[in-house]
């Protein structure tokens, strides 16, 4: 009976359908029509199949499914951010470990040497202050600078690296304006830089500690750091650095300008190693650096060399009767010391005939000969450094841990030898690096791993 229905349903026109009630009770009778077919009315139901119902479904099932598969990425999205937290977190509780097990941990930088810095600043402006016999508000604002830089230290002693680079910049600041004070009272120098119009030192200043070198560790004890004696153009400003653990020389590092270099933010790095079995280290660190090149005691065989910065490139030259027997007092293997000042380039060393005692070289620095020597009266091993200003060899010695002294000059304009007594502070007992600059006529010194300067004072002709 189901089947004849559906065949009926599907033959038959719809306005000839009986109802499925009438169907089955047999109450509605059928007739005849015009051409011998069954015909029977069948009228439907108002409940139509909801096609237009059945669509909607379908598509708002198609989007659910779409947000649903969103969801889902989301999920993992969230799963992975968790995993990277997690981790984090992780790295976080270990930091913490590493500050929790020692002070000494939060970082290699000093904090005694910001106060010691900041000790060495308000004695600075103290004696600004003293020399101008003035109370100008000035310096005030510098003492309150201070003030306020030491409260800053001692809160950021418990802080992470990032804010110590804050308080670098503070400092900076604070020593550029000292600086400054410096120069518009010009208490330390009486000469005009690149002049020889002066008598030769009267006085040196206090040492001002820049800080602990770029490597952040005062095992790198030995080296050396300044400016470039005869800058190329555009190089004035540029310092350069140079350490290691011990007396031997790998590299050599330049900074644009003296903020790069307390930041620690090199231009260029020079390396000296081992490199195409050709050895260009040095040993010592008496070097210096003129018209971009750096000159420094060749480690083998044992000469004079110079290494141009601009090229690369490396020569060197024997000086037959230099020794390796004789050093300086602090440290072994200063056996060449070169020297720059305003007339030029010098070498000091020592030899077996002279019995150790100081000769004094100067360098054509065209030929790399040194085309003119002088005998001096001091024993190279009871001397500390040795450096040049106008042609005048001055030599210095230890009186004690706090105390070096100038003891002994050689005027090679004169050729003339005398003793004379200035002395000066040390920041710590050991050091093996002091030179002058004629470009700025300071005094720089690594001492014990620590950037230190001296102003300098000059004899009024």
């Amino acid at each position: 009976m189901d089947l004849l229905l559906l065949v009926l349903l599907l033959v038959s026109p719809v306005h000839t359908w009986l109802s499925l009630e009438d169907w089955g009770s047999g109450s509605v009778e059928g007739s005849v029509g015009e051409f011998g077919e069954c015909v029977c009315n069948v009228y439907l139901p108002d409940t139509s199949f909801p096609a237009d119902r059945m669509e909607l479904i379908q598509t708002t099932s198609s989007q659910l499914s779409v947000k649903v598969k969103l969801q889902i990425n989301k999920i993992i999205n969230l799963k992975i951010q968790l995993d990277v937290l997690l981790s984090s977190l992780s790295n976080l509780t270990a930091r913490v470990e590493i500050l929790e097990s020692g002070p000494d941990k939060y970082i290699k930088l000093d904090f005694e040497l910001l106060r010691i810095e900041l000790r060495e600043f308000e004695l600075l402006v103290t004696q600004l202050k003293a020399s101008l016999n003035s109370s100008s508000p000035a310096f005030e604002s510098l003492y309150t600078e201070i003030r306020n830089m030491s409260l800053i230290v001692d809160q950021l002693e418990s802080y992470d690296r990032s804010n110590l680079e804050v308080i670098r910049i503070e400092f900076t600041k604070l020593q550029r304006k000292l600086e400054k004070c410096q120069d518009d009272q010009d208490d330390f120098s009486n000469a005009e830089i690149g002049s020889c119009k002066h008598g030769g030192i009267l006085r040196i200043g206090k040492p001002v500690i820049s800080q602990l070198n770029a490597d952040l560790t005062s095992s790198y004890a030995y080296g050396g750091w300044g400016k470039d004696s005869k800058p190329m153009p555009g190089s004035e400003n540029m310092y350069w650095y140079s350490a290691s653990s011990d007396t031997t020389v790998n590299r050599i590092i330049q900074y644009s300008d003296y903020y790069k270099l307390i930041m620690r933010q090199p231009f260029k790095i020079h390396s000296l190693y081992v490199q195409y079995n050709y050895d260009r280290r040095g040993t010592g660190n008496n070097y210096v650096v003129r018209e971009n090149t750096m000159y420094y005691q060749f480690r083998s065989p044992f000469a004079m060399a110079k290494w141009n910065m601009t090229s690369a490139t490396i020569a060197y030259k024997v000086v037959p009767e230099a020794s390796t027997q004789f050093s300086y007092h602090y440290s072994a293997n200063q056996n060449l010391d070169f020297a720059a000042d305003e007339s030029g380039l010098w070498v000091t060393y020592a030899t077996a005939e002279s019995n150790g005692t100081l000769v004094l070289g100067k360098i054509n620095e065209q030929s790399f000969e040194v085309e003119e020597v002088w005998q001096t009266s001091i024993f190279k091993k009871s001397a500390t450094n040795a450096f040049m200003i106008c042609g005048v060899l001055y030599v210095t010695r230890s009186v004690d841990t706090q105390t070096e002294e100038i003891f002994y000059t050689y005027d090679t304009n004169k050729n003339e030898e005398s003793y004379i007594s200035i002395a000066f502070e040390k920041f710590q007992d050991f050091y093996v690096y002091l030179d002058y600059n004629p470009t700025d006529q300071r005094l720089y010194m690594f001492n014990n791993g620590y950037y230190v300067y001296y102003n300098m004072k000059f004899k009024v002709v």
